[in-house]
Protein backbone atom coordinates (compact mmCIF):
# COMPACT_ATOMS: atom_id res chain seq x y z
CA UNK A 1 0.00 0.00 0.00
CA UNK A 2 1.29 3.47 -0.89
CA UNK A 3 -0.07 6.42 1.03
CA UNK A 4 0.30 10.01 -0.21
CA UNK A 5 -0.09 12.22 2.87
CA UNK A 6 -0.08 16.02 2.95
CA UNK A 7 1.19 17.78 6.04
CA UNK A 8 -0.71 20.96 5.14
CA UNK A 9 0.54 24.52 5.66
CA UNK A 10 0.45 24.69 9.46
CA UNK A 11 3.11 22.12 10.21
CA UNK A 12 2.76 18.72 11.85
CA UNK A 13 -0.04 20.00 14.11
CA UNK A 14 -2.22 20.32 11.03
CA UNK A 15 -2.20 16.58 10.34
CA UNK A 16 -5.58 14.90 10.53
CA UNK A 17 -6.41 12.10 12.98
CA UNK A 18 -6.56 9.70 10.04
CA UNK A 19 -3.11 10.79 8.86
CA UNK A 20 -1.60 10.30 12.32
CA UNK A 21 -3.06 6.79 12.56
CA UNK A 22 -1.57 5.89 9.19
CA UNK A 23 1.82 7.33 10.14
CA UNK A 24 1.88 5.40 13.43
CA UNK A 25 1.09 2.07 11.80
CA UNK A 26 3.02 2.21 8.53
CA UNK A 27 6.34 0.52 7.89
CA UNK A 28 8.27 3.43 6.39
CA UNK A 29 7.68 7.17 6.01
CA UNK A 30 9.51 8.95 3.23
CA UNK A 31 9.25 12.70 3.62
CA UNK A 32 10.28 14.96 0.77
CA UNK A 33 11.35 18.54 1.29
CA UNK A 34 12.06 19.54 -2.30
CA UNK A 35 8.61 20.76 -3.40
CA UNK A 36 8.49 23.11 -0.40
CA UNK A 37 10.02 23.51 3.02
CA UNK A 38 9.14 21.27 5.95
CA UNK A 39 11.00 22.59 8.99
CA UNK A 40 13.17 20.54 11.35
CA UNK A 41 10.76 21.50 14.13
CA UNK A 42 7.96 19.82 12.18
CA UNK A 43 10.04 16.67 11.82
CA UNK A 44 10.88 16.58 15.52
CA UNK A 45 7.25 17.26 16.42
CA UNK A 46 6.13 14.47 14.12
CA UNK A 47 8.60 12.10 15.75
CA UNK A 48 7.22 12.89 19.18
CA UNK A 49 3.67 12.15 18.01
CA UNK A 50 4.26 8.86 16.24
CA UNK A 51 7.16 7.64 18.40
CA UNK A 52 9.33 6.49 15.53
CA UNK A 53 12.94 7.01 14.57
CA UNK A 54 14.16 9.37 11.87
CA UNK A 55 17.29 8.79 9.83
CA UNK A 56 18.78 9.69 6.47
CA UNK A 57 21.07 6.66 6.51
CA UNK A 58 20.31 4.55 3.46
CA UNK A 59 21.93 1.52 5.12
CA UNK A 60 19.75 1.59 8.23
CA UNK A 61 17.07 -0.97 7.50
CA UNK A 62 15.37 -0.38 10.85
CA UNK A 63 14.56 3.25 10.10
CA UNK A 64 10.91 4.16 9.59
CA UNK A 65 11.22 7.88 8.77
CA UNK A 66 13.57 8.88 5.98
CA UNK A 67 14.15 12.25 4.32
CA UNK A 68 14.49 11.84 0.55
CA UNK A 69 15.79 14.02 -2.27
CA UNK A 70 14.04 14.92 -5.50
CA UNK A 71 15.88 12.26 -7.51
CA UNK A 72 14.61 9.51 -5.18
CA UNK A 73 10.96 10.48 -5.67
CA UNK A 74 11.36 11.15 -9.39
CA UNK A 75 12.98 7.74 -9.85
CA UNK A 76 10.29 6.22 -7.63
CA UNK A 77 11.25 2.59 -8.13
CA UNK A 78 12.24 1.93 -4.52
CA UNK A 79 9.00 3.48 -3.24
CA UNK A 80 6.85 1.50 -5.66
CA UNK A 81 8.68 -1.77 -5.02
CA UNK A 82 8.32 -1.48 -1.24
CA UNK A 83 4.66 -0.51 -1.54
CA UNK A 84 3.82 -3.90 -3.03
CA UNK A 85 4.51 -5.67 0.27
CA UNK A 86 4.62 -2.94 2.94
CA UNK A 87 2.68 0.09 4.17
CA UNK A 88 4.66 3.03 2.74
CA UNK A 89 3.92 6.75 3.26
CA UNK A 90 5.19 9.60 1.13
CA UNK A 91 4.79 12.71 3.27
CA UNK A 92 4.80 16.14 1.63
CA UNK A 93 4.09 19.78 2.34
CA UNK A 94 0.60 21.12 1.58
CA UNK A 95 -1.60 18.79 -0.46
CA UNK A 96 0.17 15.73 -1.85
CA UNK A 97 -1.21 15.98 -5.37
CA UNK A 98 -0.37 19.59 -6.22
CA UNK A 99 3.24 18.87 -7.20
CA UNK A 100 3.49 17.30 -10.66
CA UNK A 101 6.33 15.01 -9.53
CA UNK A 102 4.04 13.36 -6.99
CA UNK A 103 1.14 13.13 -9.42
CA UNK A 104 3.39 11.34 -11.89
CA UNK A 105 4.36 8.83 -9.18
CA UNK A 106 0.67 8.34 -8.37
CA UNK A 107 -0.05 7.52 -12.02
CA UNK A 108 2.83 5.03 -12.14
CA UNK A 109 1.59 3.34 -8.97
CA UNK A 110 -1.92 2.90 -10.34
CA UNK A 111 -0.62 1.61 -13.68
CA UNK A 112 1.52 -0.89 -11.79
CA UNK A 113 -1.48 -2.15 -9.80
CA UNK A 114 -0.11 -0.77 -6.52
CA UNK A 115 -2.87 0.03 -4.09
CA UNK A 116 -2.89 3.76 -3.33
CA UNK A 117 -4.64 5.94 -0.76
CA UNK A 118 -4.55 9.73 -0.58
CA UNK A 119 -4.92 11.88 2.53
CA UNK A 120 -5.39 15.43 1.35
CA UNK A 121 -4.59 18.55 3.32
CA UNK A 122 -4.60 22.30 2.86
CA UNK A 123 -2.69 23.42 -0.23
CA UNK A 124 -0.24 26.29 0.09
CA UNK A 125 -1.55 27.70 -3.19
CA UNK A 126 -5.22 27.91 -2.20
CA UNK A 127 -4.26 29.00 1.32
CA UNK A 128 -2.26 32.02 0.23
CA UNK A 129 -4.92 33.03 -2.30
CA UNK A 130 -7.56 32.83 0.40
CA UNK A 131 -5.44 34.85 2.82
CA UNK A 132 -5.31 37.75 0.36
CA UNK A 133 -9.09 37.84 -0.14
CA UNK A 134 -8.82 37.50 -3.93
CA UNK A 135 -11.38 35.40 -5.81
CA UNK A 136 -9.78 32.04 -6.58
CA UNK A 137 -11.71 31.59 -9.85
CA UNK A 138 -10.19 34.79 -11.27
CA UNK A 139 -6.67 33.36 -11.42
CA UNK A 140 -5.07 32.50 -14.73
CA UNK A 141 -2.12 30.21 -15.34
CA UNK A 142 0.27 29.75 -12.40
CA UNK A 143 3.99 29.96 -13.12
CA UNK A 144 7.26 29.37 -11.24
CA UNK A 145 10.10 31.88 -11.22
CA UNK A 146 13.64 30.48 -11.16
CA UNK A 147 16.86 32.42 -10.76
CA UNK A 148 17.90 32.22 -14.45
CA UNK A 149 16.93 35.01 -16.85
CA UNK A 150 15.23 32.66 -19.31
CA UNK A 151 12.71 31.88 -16.58
CA UNK A 152 11.89 35.59 -16.31
CA UNK A 153 10.96 35.69 -20.00
CA UNK A 154 8.61 32.74 -19.55
CA UNK A 155 7.02 34.29 -16.46
CA UNK A 156 6.58 37.62 -18.24
CA UNK A 157 4.81 35.98 -21.18
CA UNK A 158 2.40 34.13 -18.88
CA UNK A 159 1.77 37.34 -16.95
CA UNK A 160 1.03 39.22 -20.17
CA UNK A 161 -1.41 36.56 -21.38
CA UNK A 162 -3.22 36.55 -18.04
CA UNK A 163 -3.48 40.33 -17.95
CA UNK A 164 -4.98 40.41 -21.44
CA UNK A 165 -8.05 38.59 -20.08
CA UNK A 166 -8.02 40.36 -16.71
CA UNK A 167 -6.83 37.35 -14.68
CA UNK A 168 -4.60 37.35 -11.61
CA UNK A 169 -1.17 35.69 -11.90
CA UNK A 170 0.36 33.60 -9.12
CA UNK A 171 4.15 33.42 -9.32
CA UNK A 172 5.72 30.71 -7.20
CA UNK A 173 9.40 31.28 -6.46
CA UNK A 174 12.37 28.93 -6.57
CA UNK A 175 13.12 26.87 -3.48
CA UNK A 176 15.99 24.44 -2.96
CA UNK A 177 17.16 22.27 -0.10
CA UNK A 178 20.65 20.98 -0.81
CA UNK A 179 22.81 19.52 1.95
CA UNK A 180 20.29 20.83 4.49
CA UNK A 181 20.87 24.39 3.24
CA UNK A 182 17.68 26.20 2.29
CA UNK A 183 17.52 28.64 -0.62
CA UNK A 184 14.49 30.84 -1.24
CA UNK A 185 14.45 33.16 -4.24
CA UNK A 186 14.03 36.74 -3.02
CA UNK A 187 11.03 38.67 -4.40
CA UNK A 188 13.37 41.54 -5.23
CA UNK A 189 15.12 39.29 -7.75
CA UNK A 190 11.74 38.61 -9.37
CA UNK A 191 11.02 42.36 -9.57
CA UNK A 192 14.39 43.13 -11.12
CA UNK A 193 14.24 40.28 -13.63
CA UNK A 194 10.69 41.08 -14.81
CA UNK A 195 11.58 44.78 -15.02
CA UNK A 196 14.49 43.88 -17.30
CA UNK A 197 12.18 41.89 -19.59
CA UNK A 198 9.74 44.82 -19.58
CA UNK A 199 12.52 47.13 -20.76
CA UNK A 200 13.16 44.80 -23.70
CA UNK A 201 9.56 44.00 -24.73
CA UNK A 202 7.73 47.12 -23.56
CA UNK A 203 4.29 45.50 -23.38
CA UNK A 204 3.43 47.27 -20.14
CA UNK A 205 2.89 44.06 -18.16
CA UNK A 206 5.34 44.86 -15.36
CA UNK A 207 5.91 48.54 -14.57
CA UNK A 208 6.83 50.54 -11.50
CA UNK A 209 3.10 51.24 -11.09
CA UNK A 210 2.12 47.56 -11.30
CA UNK A 211 0.21 46.43 -8.19
CA UNK A 212 1.58 43.25 -6.61
CA UNK A 213 1.16 41.12 -3.49
CA UNK A 214 3.99 39.35 -1.66
CA UNK A 215 2.88 36.40 0.48
CA UNK A 216 5.65 35.04 2.70
CA UNK A 217 5.76 32.01 5.01
CA UNK A 218 2.02 31.27 4.73
CA UNK A 219 0.76 29.07 7.57
CA UNK A 220 3.62 29.84 9.95
CA UNK A 221 3.83 32.16 12.93
CA UNK A 222 5.94 34.47 10.77
CA UNK A 223 3.36 34.80 8.00
CA UNK A 224 3.31 38.17 6.28
CA UNK A 225 1.40 39.52 3.28
CA UNK A 226 2.32 42.92 1.82
CA UNK A 227 0.62 44.62 -1.14
CA UNK A 228 1.48 47.72 -3.12
CA UNK A 229 3.11 49.04 -6.26
CA UNK A 230 6.39 47.61 -7.49
CA UNK A 231 8.18 50.91 -6.89
CA UNK A 232 7.08 50.85 -3.24
CA UNK A 233 8.19 47.26 -2.60
CA UNK A 234 11.25 46.70 -4.78
CA UNK A 235 13.74 47.67 -2.05
CA UNK A 236 12.01 45.95 0.89
CA UNK A 237 13.49 43.06 2.81
CA UNK A 238 10.87 40.32 2.86
CA UNK A 239 12.84 38.00 5.14
CA UNK A 240 13.27 34.29 4.63
CA UNK A 241 10.96 32.31 2.37
CA UNK A 242 9.04 30.67 1.03
CA UNK A 243 7.63 33.61 -0.94
CA UNK A 244 4.91 33.82 -3.56
CA UNK A 245 3.98 36.82 -5.68
CA UNK A 246 0.58 37.72 -7.08
CA UNK A 247 0.22 40.26 -9.89
CA UNK A 248 -3.43 41.22 -9.85
CA UNK A 249 -5.62 41.47 -12.92
CA UNK A 250 -9.00 43.21 -12.94
CA UNK A 251 -10.13 43.69 -9.34
CA UNK A 252 -13.70 43.35 -8.08
CA UNK A 253 -14.52 45.97 -5.44
CA UNK A 254 -14.71 43.22 -2.79
CA UNK A 255 -11.19 42.12 -3.70
CA UNK A 256 -9.88 45.68 -3.38
CA UNK A 257 -11.56 45.97 0.00
CA UNK A 258 -10.02 42.67 1.12
CA UNK A 259 -6.54 43.72 0.05
CA UNK A 260 -6.66 46.95 2.04
CA UNK A 261 -8.08 45.09 5.05
CA UNK A 262 -6.28 41.73 5.11
CA UNK A 263 -2.81 42.67 3.86
CA UNK A 264 -0.19 45.20 4.89
CA UNK A 265 -1.27 47.58 2.18
CA UNK A 266 1.15 50.26 0.98
CA UNK A 267 -0.66 51.64 -2.09
CA UNK A 268 -4.30 51.62 -3.15
CA UNK A 269 -5.12 48.59 -5.33
CA UNK A 270 -5.75 49.25 -9.00
CA UNK A 271 -6.43 47.27 -12.19
CA UNK A 272 -3.13 46.26 -13.76
CA UNK A 273 -4.62 45.41 -17.19
CA UNK A 274 -5.09 49.13 -17.75
CA UNK A 275 -1.28 49.42 -17.88
CA UNK A 276 -0.74 47.05 -20.77
CA UNK A 277 -1.00 47.48 -24.49
CA UNK A 278 -2.58 44.59 -26.31
CA UNK A 279 -0.09 42.76 -28.47
CA UNK A 280 -2.22 43.45 -31.53
CA UNK A 281 -2.04 47.18 -30.85
CA UNK A 282 1.73 46.97 -30.50
CA UNK A 283 2.02 45.09 -33.78
CA UNK A 284 -0.11 47.49 -35.83
CA UNK A 285 1.56 50.56 -34.38
CA UNK A 286 4.92 49.03 -35.22
CA UNK A 287 4.24 47.62 -38.69
CA UNK A 288 1.83 50.14 -40.25
CA UNK A 289 4.44 52.95 -40.55
CA UNK A 290 6.95 50.47 -41.98
CA UNK A 291 4.45 49.24 -44.55
CA UNK A 292 3.63 52.79 -45.58
CA UNK A 293 7.31 53.62 -45.99
CA UNK A 294 7.98 50.47 -48.05
CA UNK A 295 4.96 51.18 -50.22
CA UNK A 296 6.14 54.74 -50.92
CA UNK A 297 9.62 53.47 -51.80
CA UNK A 298 8.20 50.91 -54.19
CA UNK A 299 6.07 53.49 -55.97
CA UNK A 300 9.00 55.82 -56.48
CA UNK A 301 11.86 53.43 -57.26
CA UNK A 302 10.55 50.11 -58.60
CA UNK A 303 9.74 49.42 -62.21
CA UNK A 304 9.02 46.53 -64.55
CA UNK A 305 11.58 45.43 -67.11
CA UNK A 306 9.69 47.35 -69.80
CA UNK A 307 10.20 50.54 -67.71
CA UNK A 308 6.56 50.61 -66.63
CA UNK A 309 6.46 52.34 -63.23
CA UNK A 310 4.66 51.01 -60.15
CA UNK A 311 2.43 54.06 -59.78
CA UNK A 312 -0.62 52.53 -61.41
CA UNK A 313 -0.38 48.92 -60.24
CA UNK A 314 -3.77 48.01 -58.64
CA UNK A 315 -2.25 45.56 -56.18
CA UNK A 316 -0.35 48.39 -54.52
CA UNK A 317 -3.61 50.29 -54.17
CA UNK A 318 -5.06 47.26 -52.43
CA UNK A 319 -2.10 47.12 -50.05
CA UNK A 320 -2.55 50.79 -49.26
CA UNK A 321 -6.24 50.18 -48.52
CA UNK A 322 -5.40 47.36 -46.13
CA UNK A 323 -3.05 49.67 -44.21
CA UNK A 324 -5.86 52.22 -43.91
CA UNK A 325 -8.25 49.48 -42.74
CA UNK A 326 -5.74 48.41 -40.09
CA UNK A 327 -5.47 51.91 -38.67
CA UNK A 328 -9.23 52.35 -38.77
CA UNK A 329 -9.90 49.05 -37.00
CA UNK A 330 -7.38 50.02 -34.33
CA UNK A 331 -9.23 53.28 -33.62
CA UNK A 332 -12.50 51.33 -33.46
CA UNK A 333 -11.10 49.04 -30.77
CA UNK A 334 -10.87 46.00 -33.07
CA UNK A 335 -7.17 45.09 -32.77
CA UNK A 336 -7.58 41.54 -34.10
CA UNK A 337 -9.05 42.81 -37.39
CA UNK A 338 -6.33 45.45 -37.49
CA UNK A 339 -3.63 42.76 -37.32
CA UNK A 340 -5.30 40.78 -40.10
CA UNK A 341 -5.41 43.85 -42.31
CA UNK A 342 -1.78 44.81 -41.79
CA UNK A 343 -0.84 41.18 -42.47
CA UNK A 344 -2.68 41.26 -45.79
CA UNK A 345 -0.97 44.54 -46.71
CA UNK A 346 2.51 43.21 -46.00
CA UNK A 347 1.71 39.99 -47.85
CA UNK A 348 0.79 41.91 -51.00
CA UNK A 349 3.85 44.13 -50.73
CA UNK A 350 6.21 41.17 -50.27
CA UNK A 351 4.60 39.30 -53.18
CA UNK A 352 5.40 42.16 -55.53
CA UNK A 353 8.91 42.74 -54.19
CA UNK A 354 9.93 39.14 -54.76
CA UNK A 355 8.52 38.81 -58.28
CA UNK A 356 11.32 38.02 -60.70
CA UNK A 357 10.16 40.60 -63.24
CA UNK A 358 10.34 43.51 -60.80
CA UNK A 359 13.60 45.44 -60.56
CA UNK A 360 14.87 47.99 -58.10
Amino acid sequence: MLWFVGIGVNGYKGLSIQALEVLKNCDTIYFERFTSAISDDDIHGLNSLIKKNCTDDDNNNDSVIRPVDRWFVEDGRAILDESKSKEIVLLTYGDPLVATTLTELYVRAVKGSTKVNIIHNASGITSLIGETGLHVYKFGRTVTMMSDFQSAISVYNVLFDNLLVGSHTLVLTEYNSDNNKLFFLDPRHVFQALSKVEQDLKYGAFLEETFVIIASRIGTDQQKIISGKVKSLINRDFGTGPHSIIITGSLHFTESDALTTLTQNVDDPHNNPSNILKLAVCMVEKYAPRAKYTLAQMRSTMRFEDDTTMQSIPILNNAESYIEYAERFLKQGKPELAVLSIGYAEGLIDAIRFQKDVCL
